[in-house]
């Protein structure tokens, strides 16, 4: 039994390019410092900043407003220049802006510099992505993503972990960290992983061949994007207006918190490799991410139940990871797979795009939501959100 547990981990991590474990290895030193967006709102409602819950989630909306702007224009350089660049840039800029906002104590410039530091980072992501289809074969890009996830659940579990520890003694220190952590990340792309001589072939060939089709006329795609934005405005409150659910009614102190948030990234670490390999390939993408998403609405309505509130985090920590690893890297195999090199960045970024609308709404409503009425009618919402999506995505596999 044990020697094909083994077996079964080493076959899942085989058969995937050199650029892709780089690539993993440099989104894992990123992901190392990401300390500031999981305890922003902690941040700004403490004692340092004394703001309201609707304050945060206008700071988080803003954030996500930039992330939206952000993979518009990063899909759009990731088509003209290339994605080595653009993350080259996004890394370099959006470590220097973390620092930057580590200093402001005016409230205005920190909506400000949330912003304009979330168009320069989060314009990484369709770069990154597009990367990732481009070292991949269609037969293992969904074990692509999932190990770029890994790595980034990796980092995500250290800068959680650690982030909690030092957000007890210092919230400052959590900006400097994760800045200097998005330039080593730079630094490590720039020296590891040299630009893909294929991309510039493929420029050459764009002024012969036949255009591809715009992602605007791909309905199927536009639908997908839409149910995928309903998600994300959930599921993104895992890291917004929930952390201070845990604190302020449930009476979880910082450490705990990112303790108990570090244990979704060392679970995705330990298990979705592995399920992916299982998964991928016996049935269509759509049918994992709707069982995934049901699975996630399951774990908001968790928080209805009875209990302690350390128990109750562990069951919904549990049973919004599982949900996550069935549905996500599911999510960025549908959209990978249904582009080419040529319009690759149009279709990442509306993927990005869609993250970062749930980024921007999830946060400013939720927080309203819940300033008019109480936590649990935000996480029956929130539910049954999910639930539709669900059966969205389900409906869409009958048509696509």
């Amino acid at each position: 039994m044990l020697d094909r547990t083994i077996s079964l981990y080493r076959t899942s991590f085989t058969g995937l390019s050199s650029q892709t474990w780089l690539l993993s290895f440099v989104i894992l030193i990123n992901r190392s410092g990401t300390m500031v967006v999981p305890f922003m709102t902690l941040y700004l409602t403490g004692p340092t900043m004394q703001r309201s819950l609707s304050d945060a989630g206008t700071v988080m909306g803003l954030f996500g407003l930039g992330a939206i702007i952000g993979a518009y224009f990063g899909g759009k350089f990731t088509d003209r220049i290339g994605f080595h660049k653009v993350q080259l840039i996004t890394l370099l800029g959006g470590g220097i802006m973390f620092i930057v906002l580590g200093q402001i104590r005016s409230f205005p410039l920190i909506c400000l510099f949330t912003f304009l530091l979330s168009l320069v980072n989060e314009a990484f992501r369709p770069a990154n992505s597009s990367a990732i289809a481009h070292y991949s074969k269609p037969e293992n890009r969904t074990r692509s993503y999932s190990l770029n996830r890994l790595a980034i659940n990796l980092g995500w579990a250290v800068g959680t972990s650690i982030g909690g520890i030092i957000a007890s003694y210092n919230y400052e220190l959590l900006f400097w960290v994760d800045g200097i952590t998005n330039i080593c990340a730079a630094f490590a792309l720039f020296f590891f992983l040299k630009p893909s001589k294929e991309i510039h072939l493929d420029k050459k060939q764009n002024a012969i061949e036949i255009p591809s089709r715009s992602v605007y006329k791909d309905k199927v795609y536009l639908w997908f994007i839409f149910l995928l934005t309903l998600f994300a405005v959930c599921f993104f409150q895992l890291f917004t207006t929930i952390p201070k659910y845990f604190r302020d009614d449930l009476h979880l102190t910082e450490r705990y918190i990112g303790l108990i948030m570090a244990l979704n990234g060392l679970l995705i670490v330990i298990l979705e490799m592995v399920l992916v390999y299982s998964l991928e390939g016996k049935r269509k993408n759509l049918i994992y991410i709707s069982i995934g998403v049901a699975i996630c609405a399951m774990a908001f309505f968790s928080l209805l139940l009875p209990g302690s509130g350390k128990m109750i985090t562990l069951i919904m920590i549990l049973i919004i990871t599982l949900g996550e690893i069935i549905a996500m890297p599911f999510m960025a195999s549908f959209w990978s797979n249904r582009c080419d090199e040529k319009n690759r960045g149009q279709y990442a970024a509306l993927f990005t795009m869609a993250w970062g609308i749930g980024q921007t709404l999830g946060p400013y409503l939720s927080s309203h939501l819940v300033e008019a009425t109480n936590f649990q009618v935000l996480f029956f919402v929130l539910g049954g959100i999910l639930l539709f999506s669900s059966f969205g995505f389900w409906k869409l596999n009958k048509i696509s």
